[in-house]
């Protein structure tokens, strides 16, 4: 995807933010669901969930099947 520009995180100014994807209940594609800033120092994340946009919820990721972490 370097052929891609991701817009600028307007929280650090360092970071650009970078589109997730997810699964909906019935298992269908739910594309740019959560839009994260690659700042690991930053965190700032904007997220859609049934067409609400909430601001700053931690993302949490799991890792090898384990418990999910906090960024």
């Amino acid at each position: 995807m370097s052929d891609k520009e991701w817009p600028p995180c307007q929280s650090c100014h360092k970071g650009v933010l970078l589109p997730l994807s997810d699964y909906g209940p019935q298992g269908n594609d739910i594309p740019f669901k959560l839009w994260a800033c690659n700042n690991p120092a930053c965190g700032f994340s904007l997220r859609i969930d049934k067409g609400q946009i909430s601001l700053g919820h931690p993302i949490r990721v799991k890792v090898n099947g384990g418990e999910p972490r906090k960024y």
